[in-house]
């Protein structure tokens, strides 16, 4: 997929899942979050940038640990999930946090200027995560820590299944590349090729938890990466996508519930 193409997928993709995506999903990456975090360990007076930071999940806990003499940029292509986490920031009076609609792979921002990056589980959108990588690692100052979280091998996401149900029925596939950051060492090696020493990866399985049938095709469809092709089928194609994507995770079914295993690649690395 041309890259121009694919960030405007995934730029209005994530404007249309911004209102349902923290109640899809934010349980269900708690455990990706609280690793990336202790990874990084951003300290009080630290300045930290969240990339791909979407709604803030992770732009507040990080702003908590730094204390207000510190600062936290979260910065996203979506602006819709930039509108919820300024909502959000206001309605917490968070005053040492801030949000900017910026390109990942083009960070507008001065070379060594944080002591901290973050990045949760955004990697996978981009069309050149390795470029990513290396802005990431031009914006940190001499010492400072990077850590980023991505999901790991497809066969280990059950969840997986809805990206080939979803592309049967659109012209384009809706995040070609999406596991390869997550496949071997694949992200620990572009944390090196971008320069970084110290490099830690954690690879861990977590169990996404959905109430019933509504829930996980809520976080599948409406509040995920396939929102944009879901928003522009017609009733008999979700009806078949919906029922598709159910049968694909029937096995992991617990009463009226889904228990459904999935892995995630966390990777720290610091600037010499």
């Amino acid at each position: 997929m041309e890259a121009r193409l694919q960030r405007r997928i995934q730029r209005y993709g994530w404007d249309l899942a911004a209102a349902a995506y923290e109640r899809a999903w934010q349980a269900q990456l708690t455990s990706a979050h609280t690793r990336l975090l202790a990874c990084a360990a951003p300290g009080a007076g630290e300045a930290v940038l969240d990339v791909a930071c979407g709604t803030g999940l992770v732009t507040f806990a990080a702003a908590q640990a730094v204390g207000p003499q510190g600062r936290v940029l979260g910065v996203d292509l979506s602006a819709q999930m930039l509108a919820a986490a300024q909502d959000r920031a206001r309605d917490r009076e968070c005053g040492n946090t801030h949000f900017a609609r910026m390109d990942a792979e083009h960070l507008d921002l001065p070379d060594a200027s944080f002591d901290v990056v973050l990045c949760a589980l955004g990697l996978m959108f981009l069309p050149d995560p390795e470029r990513a990588v290396r802005e990431m690692r031009r914006v940190l100052r001499p010492g400072g820590r990077l850590a980023i979280a991505v999901w790991g091998e497809r066969v280990r996401c059950v969840w997986s299944s809805v990206f080939p149900i979803v592309d049967a029925e659109v012209v384009s596939e809706v995040c070609p590349h999406f596991f390869r950051m997550g496949q071997g060492d694949a992200l620990a090696r572009a944390c090196t090729d971008a320069g970084l020493i110290d490099i830690e990866q954690h690879r861990f399985s977590a169990i996404l938890d959905y109430a019933d049938a509504d829930e996980a095709c809520r976080a599948a469809f409406v509040g995920g990466p396939v929102a944009l092709a879901w928003s522009r089928l017609d009733e008999a194609a979700r009806t078949r996508v919906r029922a598709r994507y159910l049968e694909s995770i029937r096995p992991w079914q617990v009463a009226a519930g889904f228990r459904m295993p999935a892995e995630f690649v966390v990777v720290a690395a610091r600037v010499g």
